[in-house]
């Protein structure tokens, strides 16, 4: 069944994200019957984890310390996923269900590029990112569906690209605007930069026998990417790119662009180790949404949603050690990178809530 926009509207954290991703979200996502006496988180499995919410019907919840409940679709709980308690065992549908069905990582993707688009900096630094995009601050590339779609943010460079990096890669990139004709990359050449399409069409050619014309592969409108091929390889460029029309390119020097596609130094524990280092002081720090967070909070947890995080640093205490958490380890290795730039003791709770063990 397609999903209406509307429906999101209720699910938490699906209804703090912004309306353009709510809308894509909505074509991602689908609903389904299930029929009475089924366990709908045995249903349709696949290598993906998935986030599911009850929107109809009664189902029941076993935890493992025995503890039985009753979720009631269109309920305050029935708000939140079924399966992000990390002590759920079981589940059984009471009655016929109508339930939803979300990838678990393209929900946390879409999060953590959310949220962090929502991180304010300093007044210099945003001066900065004005200065080198034309009045648009990273938050409004980032904000821009049509050029960082869900579908680009899962596949290719972005899908690669830490996300504690996703801002630095904005204010280190610089724009050009080139004319109909103009030769962007050269097939041959070395590699120097990875380019992104505001605004134009540009035409993919290749060489692949010298005695004939080239052979046009592809042409890239608004929001395509190219030469990252090369960067990447540490290759000779493989085909050619020309503008078809007059543009304007943002672009990233190869150097800027293989250090941010390595993975920060972000210092990672097990659970294990990671309960040992609270016995000892540390504390836990949840990084999710606050509605996220009152939901299914870890028990001595603050909550320090990513995208409110610098505001939140002068409460924080450099002389206690931080663990921070989400779902996934998405979102919480971005903050404790951040946490870690301002010079406090952090690690990452690794794979983060989903892999706990109890």
């Amino acid at each position: 069944m397609a999903v209406d926009q509307s429906v999101l509207e209720l699910l938490e954290p699906i209804a703090k994200l912004s309306a353009a991703r709510k809308q894509e979200l909505a074509g991602l996502c689908y609903i389904e019957k299930v029929n009475k006496n089924i366990d709908p988180m045995r249903m349709n499995v696949t290598k993906a984890s998935q986030v599911l919410y009850v929107l109809k019907g009664d189902l029941g919840l076993s935890f493992i310390h025995d503890e039985k409940l009753i979720l009631h679709g269109g309920s305050p709980a029935a708000r939140h996923p079924v399966n992000n308690d990390h002590n759920l065992k079981a589940t059984i549908a009471l009655t016929d269900l109508e339930i939803l069905r979300i990838d678990m990582d393209l929900l946390d993707i879409i999060l953590t590029w959310d949220q962090l688009s929502s991180i304010e900096d300093a007044p210099k630094q945003l001066g900065a990112n004005k200065a080198v995009t034309h009045g648009r601050t990273p938050a409004d590339w980032m904000h821009d569906t049509s050029i960082f779609s869900v579908s680009k943010l899962q596949t290719g460079v972005f899908s690669r690209l830490p996300a504690a990096n996703i801002k630095a890669m904005f204010k280190r990139m610089t724009h050009i605007a080139p004319v109909a004709g103009q030769v962007i990359i050269q097939q041959g050449a070395e590699g120097d930069y990875y380019y992104l399409i505001e605004r134009g069409t540009a035409v993919v050619t290749k060489v692949v026998d010298f005695s004939q014309p080239a052979v046009v592969l592809a042409e890239l409108n608004e929001g395509g990417a190219f030469g990252e091929e090369a960067l990447a390889s540490d290759n000779k460029r493989n085909a050619t790119v020309t503008m078809k029309t007059d543009g304007k390119l943002f672009r990233l020097n190869k150097k800027d662009f293989v250090e941010l596609l390595k993975a920060p130094l972000i210092k990672q524990v097990n659970w294990a180790e990671a309960e040992e280092k609270v016995k000892a002081g540390a504390v836990w720090a949840d990084v999710r949404l606050p509605s996220e967070y009152h939901f299914d909070p870890i028990q001595g947890a603050i909550n320090l949603p990513l995208n409110e995080i610098r505001q939140l640093l002068v409460s924080l205490d450099k002389n206690i050690p931080y663990i921070t958490y989400c779902q996934t380890g998405r979102r919480s290795s971005a903050a404790a990178f951040i946490l870690a730039q301002a010079g406090f003791n952090v690690h990452v709770l690794a794979g983060g809530t989903r892999t706990a063990v109890v």
